[in-house]
């Protein structure tokens, strides 16, 4: 891969003369490499660092360097360092600084939003449902408001809106199937069992991005994602109690388990999306609220679609659906018939819908600078700590939950899974850059 090299002129008033002597120290602490063409004496020295080629003229000349190039001259030969340094010595680290942010951002939010979700279900616990559906809808609002804030902004640019939408139509497809197989088996798996299940989804991002993506991992990879499982499962099994897959019939493991594949082929259609659009705005990025602003849009069509269908799943006659909702309305404003009634609303409830949205950007930014692995990996970290999260004195909850008795060693093989996950060879040192000519 080539560079682009920038020729420097010196100014006609200021004659530019590098002796032999300037010649070798510039060497000896710059790294200069002179190069003589034939004629005029010229001399091109290229400065490997910046990718400059400084022309000058010899003692005499100086004048005679603004003059066009005579068509008989070779062209200035640029020196280049190669690629794979450049992003390891330039922007290496800041990259890796940037990921482990997004990192640890998401884990942190991932955690809150779990717990948030447990407490926004102490005062609407007779209406998960209209929680549900005003976070649906919602974002809706909130990520149209955002996307036109930063288009004025100059942020959002008139290429990324014109790009195609028909990911975008699937990626809303999928999140409204996701939320309906979900809903349909989470309402009779036992609670423990959904964690267990979750960790198959490591599994369809590791298998779709092989696929999809041409993606390569390495065995120490492959053995982390699944170390970084097995402590999840073995750290919400230890304290699961008589509930068990067994009991609750291998259909509705198996309808949650494909729940968890669509969520897997959703976040791989979004690194696509990503990956596609840079190429297609010439090295641009994509920016987060288009792709959220407008899958979340679709997820909305397709969930009204689906709406009497869900409704029935949570127990809710179609008929009566607009008065449920009416009553989950005004327990969530805590006002009307259902005045001191919700305790916690809507304080809880708006808490939750903030930082599940919040959550979400950050997961999508995260898989956006980095992979969906990546993204996966932190949110399922968020699972172990959001069980030690509930043993704790928490408003609202009452009597704080016990810690699973294995809570420590699967915590202990999660951690080792992620460590095998990061740990790469150490590159050899005495190879130094090439150059490309």
């Amino acid at each position: 891969m080539s560079a682009c090299c920038r020729s420097l002129h010196p100014p006609r008033h200021i004659p530019m003369r590098i002796s032999s002597t300037n010649l070798l120290q510039l060497n000896q602490h710059r790294k200069f490499r002179p190069r003589r063409h034939a004629g005029a004496g010229a001399v091109e020295v290229l400065l490997r660092s910046r990718r400059l080629v400084i022309e000058s003229a010899a003692a005499g000349g100086g004048d005679k360097g603004d003059e066009p190039r005579k068509k008989g001259n070779p062209p200035p030969q640029c020196c280049a360092l190669d690629r794979d340094a450049v992003e390891a010595n330039s922007g290496g680290a800041d990259r890796r600084a940037e990921v482990v942010i997004a990192t640890v951002a998401t884990v942190v939010l991932g955690v809150a939003n779990r717990v948030l979700y447990k407490l926004a279900l102490v005062p609407l616990k007779h209406y998960p449902f209209f929680l549900a559906q005003l976070a649906t809808f919602g974002y809706v609002i909130v990520y149209f408001s955002i996307l036109y804030l930063r288009y004025q902004a100059g942020k959002v640019t008139d290429e990324m809106l014109s790009l195609p939408k028909s990911p975008l139509i699937v990626i809303g497809l999928l999140e409204a199937l996701a939320a309906a197989s979900g809903m349909a088996s989470g309402a009779v798996l036992p609670g423990a069992a959904i964690p267990i299940l979750s960790q198959s989804f490591l599994v369809w991002q590791l298998g779709l991005s092989y696929i999809f993506l041409k993606r390569k991992y390495r065995f120490n990879q492959l053995f982390g994602c699944f170390l970084v499982a097995a402590g999840v499962v073995v750290t919400v099994a230890s304290g699961s109690g008589p509930g068990s897959l067994t009991t609750s019939g291998l259909f509705w493991s198996s309808l949650m388990i494909i729940s968890f594949f669509l969520q897997a082929a959703d976040t791989v259609l979004k690194e696509i999306i990503f990956l596609d659009a840079a190429k297609r705005l010439k090295g641009g990025s994509m920016d987060l609220f288009v792709v959220n602003s407008y899958g979340s849009a679709y997820q909305a069509v397709f969930i009204c679609l689906l709406l009497p269908f869900l409704s029935n799943l949570w127990g809710i006659p179609f008929s009566q659906l607009p008065s449920y909702l009416k009553d989950g309305a005004a327990c969530f404003l805590n006002t009307g018939t259902m005045l001191n009634q919700c305790n916690g609303a809507p304080l809880l409830p708006l808490l939750f819908v903030i930082v599940n949205m919040g959550f979400n950007i950050s997961l999508l930014h995260l898989l956006k600078i980095s992979s969906a692995v990546v993204s996966c990996l932190a949110s399922t970290v968020s699972v172990p700590i959001s069980v030690y999260m509930f043993t704790l004195p928490l408003p609202y909850l009452g009597v704080a939950s016990s810690l699973p008795p294995g809570f420590v060693k699967g915590a202990i093989v999660l951690v080792v899974g992620l460590l095998v996950y990061l740990w790469r060879p150490a590159p050899n040192s005495s190879r130094s850059p090439s150059l490309v000519n």
